[in-house]
């Protein structure tokens, strides 16, 4: 069996894909940084949470940042890779308001600066136009690989 197509998405979820790692961003976006506090506001386990906390700081997606020396106490703080992964976030949040609260009530609302409700976008940097499936264009670009899978050798009966 060949190997599965190269995928960011599928090297992100490796890291972040989880429940509690994404929770702990979602807390940590929010300024809940201390163990408890994200004990507490995740519902994680203590030893999961650790094991997440340790995998997020290693791969550079949070920093732990001493608070007390007596006792020795540390926050989490988000790295610049960290506060990239806030669309995310937001964008799972809307989907899950749209598509999972079944009274329309939302656990959640952020307001933007401008004063009004956030409602997030995927817009293209170079033109602003709103992305959606229909106005993407992919172009695999791992050797041995097109859009539908593993590009097929001449000769190959598949």
């Amino acid at each position: 069996m060949k190997d599965a197509r190269p995928c960011s998405i599928a090297a992100t979820l490796a890291l972040v894909g989880e429940k509690y790692s994404l929770l702990v961003l979602r807390e940590v976006s929010l300024g809940a940084t201390r163990f408890d506090q994200l004990v507490r506001n995740t519902g994680a386990p203590r030893d999961v949470l650790t094991a997440r906390l340790k995998r997020l700081v290693d791969a550079g997606v949070l920093e732990k940042v001493q608070y007390s020396e007596r006792p020795r106490r540390y926050e989490y703080r988000a790295t610049a890779a960290g506060r990239e992964l806030e669309p995310v976030l937001l964008t799972l949040m809307a989907w899950g308001d749209r598509h999972l609260q079944e009274d329309g009530a939302r656990p959640m609302v952020l307001e933007h600066t401008c004063g009004h409700e956030l409602v997030p976008q995927v817009v293209c940097r170079e033109c602003g136009e709103q992305v959606d499936h229909h106005n993407l264009t992919p172009h695999p670009q791992s050797p041995g690989w097109t859009v539908t899978g593993p590009a097929v050798a001449q000769g190959d009966p598949r």
